[in-house]
């Protein structure tokens, strides 16, 4: 039974040996020393990080299911390499949907190339710190010159970035999203903390104490509830229930392989086998329907909360059938169990949190 998803003619042949090369990688990104310069260095050759960017710029700029497919295969071979992809590739998308033409034409062909890499902090608008009154960031005007003060809270590989997507709030309440160089006077990159897993991805806060911006770095603002605001995702999106299938259709690569000599596995393999199936399926329809306007079956809020279920589900059922050899540290299993855990915090909305909260409470919806 195939473990891929049905990828079809996905853009560039070298796609399918560089996920093997990336299966094969994953094991040795799971500490804070470790970045995936090695694995971002073959993306690009492979055309992977053109994906998002427009072909005026060097991209190949594919559709909204075949980039939904693609996460979904990238993470089933190495979920840190899949999600610092994913943070680059929201920066990329923010800048390219912005009206500022000046600022993608400066930004974007370096980033299509892997010259330059991006990253995003935008966690404080969306999902992270909103019970504080006091906004994590907050954004001055004076003439042409933005002064931006606070602390970005979750930074995927800040001190690899040559820029940072950010934004934050102004007097007025309005919000401005920007480009900021991560090479500015008073940006400070602080130490990443260590982490349950994905620590390669080298995931901490920026400090930003005073830094001065010229507005040709401006993406958008100031605006009521910028993040609504042009493309790359966002809370609860797609991107991260098909990083949650692909990490879970990893997990079930590996049971599979139990389950050839053990047949008592066999039932338990393909009943989540069938649910992955089915919710990829349903994952894809759904992209596919939000790019044309169609109604869809499915809300991006159920089939994140059936992806988070899928992925705790699969990567336990091999930490299981693995007994206690896959419980000592450095086995595929124990390393599976951990990343799984991410997407109950990663980009997690209320509704989706209420509904795992109520699900290990046993709380069945009348």
């Amino acid at each position: 039974m195939n473990q891929t998803s049905p990828l079809l003619s996905f853009p560039g042949p070298d796609f399918e040996p560089l996920c093997t090369e990336l299966e094969h990688m994953t094991g040795r990104l799971d500490d804070e020393e470790s970045w995936p310069g090695w694995q971002f260095e073959r993306l690009a050759s492979a055309g992977v990080l053109g994906w998002v960017i427009p072909r005026q710029y060097g991209g190949s700029e594919i559709a909204p299911h075949e980039l939904t497919l693609g996460y979904e295969r990238l993470a089933s071979a190495c979920l840190t390499t899949s999600f610092v992809l994913t943070q680059r590739n929201g920066a990329c998308q923010r800048i390219a949907s912005c009206d500022n033409e000046q600022l993608k034409a400066e930004l974007l062909p370096g980033l299509c190339a892997g010259e330059t890499f991006a990253t995003v902090g935008i966690s404080h608008l969306t999902t992270s710190r909103q019970h504080l009154h006091r906004p994590a960031v907050e954004v001055e005007f004076s003439g042409s010159k933005l002064t931006f003060r606070g602390s970005i809270p979750w930074v995927t590989g800040a001190k690899h970035a040559n820029y940072i997507v950010t934004g934050g709030r102004c007097d007025d309440g309005l919000q401005v999203l920007a480009v900021i160089p991560a090479d500015l006077p008073r940006v400070n990159m602080q130490e990443p903390p260590a982490l349950l897993a994905l620590n390669s991805s080298q995931t901490g806060s920026v400090e930003l104490d005073g830094v001065e911006l010229d507005e040709r770095y401006l993406i958008a603002g100031p605006v009521e509830r910028v993040m609504t605001r042009g493309k790359g995702g966002g809370t609860g999106s797609l991107t991260t229930s098909a990083l949650a299938v692909g990490t879970a259709a990893g997990a079930l690569r590996q049971l599979k392989q139990e389950a050839e000599t053990r047949p008592d596995l066999v039932e338990i393999y393909e009943s989540i086998h069938e649910e992955r199936g089915r919710l990829s399926a349903d994952i894809h329809e759904l992209s596919r329907a939000n790019s044309t306007d169609e109604a869809p079956a499915h809300t991006a809020e159920s089939v994140r909360q059936r992806a988070n279920s899928l992925v705790l589900r699969a990567t336990q059922a091999y930490l299981t059938a693995c007994k206690g050899a896959g419980f000592v540290k450095g086995h595929p299993a124990e390393r599976l169990v951990r990343e799984a855990i991410f997407f109950l915090v990663w980009s997690c909305p209320q509704p989706v949190l209420t509904a795992a909260l109520r699900d290990f409470a046993c709380l069945i919806e009348s």
